[in-house]
């Protein structure tokens, strides 16, 4: 089991805290200098700051412990049993490819030690290629023999397929889920593709800033983000603003009320129920909530329900002007308003089919369903 809680408060700033089991591929998913690449550094021992505080380790016994700042422990990256991708797979141009991989093996590794190990990446015969005879996904696989034959207790994947084309990157994909059924090491990936890490981990973690925001499933947080920063994060984009009220005896039981804002009506205050420019939708009320407490809640666009005719769900059901249709291939992305808060508006990705079904075109008229179970709803953070 890798471990890792670390923090770092000098230039490169870190708060990261999560674990990775054998066999577990984790995905470390944020932008372009939210830390992910510091964290992976950190783990191998290739970051080096005095600041650094916290722990790595791979087990209970104490050369299983990779770095303690209370303890004192800091062991060198030679000194841990990490396989490490780069980005741009750091290859060495003047060895060829077999030299390449030798350079982590053990000095008493046989030849036939690496002719199995190339065999079994796909990579028969290309022993004796520099890395310039090879194509992008084939120096990948040498990359990745190469953080094999460490023999490692942990491998780190430093967005790996980013420099491949698609085809590639499909059949590298493919080739990591059969890696994983042969190697059950823990297994991180850095990576801030939203789709590849919904298709390659078993769990995400969503760094901002250097810091671990939340932990989990990927179709769990992209479905509940934490807070507003996290559903930034994962692209979900109908993120609104409201006041949640617990379960009141005019509700169904086990539902409460979002007050959905649009622009704030004249001499409304903050508690006032809603106005003109608001709707109130039905949702589960799941006592996590203070009555009136004002929220952030997010919807995903392939939950919601849309219909050219009124729904015979009354609840949470209101006309819309279908305002943009953007085609982007097989889907369009739609933007749709109601025609109760005009300030805001929902985008959900429809089929050509779909659209055609409907008879929708901008500025058709069409009814809007969000189901009470589809709402995920946070509180908004204070101060």
């Amino acid at each position: 089991m890798l471990q890792v809680s670390l923090q770092n408060h000098g230039p490169i700033r870190l708060n990261a805290d999560f674990d990775c089991a054998p066999g577990e591929l984790l995905a470390l998913l944020g932008p372009s200098g939210s830390g992910k690449t510091s964290v992976l550094r950190a783990v191998a021992g290739l970051l080096q700051s005095p600041g650094l505080q916290g722990r790595v380790s791979v087990g209970t016994d104490v050369a299983d412990v990779w770095f303690d700042s209370a303890g004192g422990i800091r062991r060198a990256p030679q000194q841990r049993r990490v396989g490490l991708v780069f980005q741009h797979y750091a290859l060495f141009p003047h060895l060829t490819a077999v030299e390449n991989v030798a350079l982590a093996a053990h000095p008493a590794k046989a030849t036939a030690y690496f002719d199995a190990l190339f065999e079994r990446m796909g990579l028969a015969g290309l022993q004796a290629r520099r890395p310039h005879q090879l194509s992008g996904g084939q120096q990948q696989r040498v990359a990745l023999a190469r953080a094999l034959a460490r023999e490692p207790q942990v491998l780190l994947l430093d967005e790996p397929f980013s420099a491949v084309d698609a085809p590639t990157r499909q059949a590298l994909y493919h080739e990591l889920a059969v890696l994983r059924q042969s190697v059950a090491i823990p297994m991180v990936l850095v990576t801030h593709d939203l789709n590849e890490a919904r298709r390659l981990a078993d769990r995400v973690v969503i760094l901002d800033a250097g810091e671990s925001l939340q932990v989990g499933p990927p179709a769990r947080v992209f479905a509940s983000p934490r807070n507003a920063r996290v559903a930034e994060l994962v692209g979900i984009q109908n993120h609104f603003q409201g006041r949640f009220f617990s379960n009141r005896p005019a509700d169904a039981p086990g539902f409460g009320r979002l007050v959905w804002h649009g622009q704030a009506p004249a001499g409304a205050t903050p508690n006032s129920l809603p106005g003109a420019a608001d709707v109130t939708l039905a949702v589960i009320d799941k006592r996590r909530l203070d009555d009136g407490a004002e929220v952030s809640w997010v919807v995903a666009g392939e939950l919601l329900d849309l219909s050219a005719t009124p729904s015979a769900q009354a609840v949470n059901t209101f006309a819309c002007t279908l305002r943009e249709v953007l085609p982007l291939g097989e889907i369009s992305l739609c933007t749709l308003v109601p025609l109760q808060l005009p300030s805001q508006c929902l985008t959900l990705n429809l089929s050509t089919a779909a659209l055609r079904q409907l008879g929708a075109a901008p500025g058709s008229m069409l009814h809007l369903h969000i189901p009470p179970q589809a709402v995920h709803i946070m509180p908004v953070r204070q101060g």
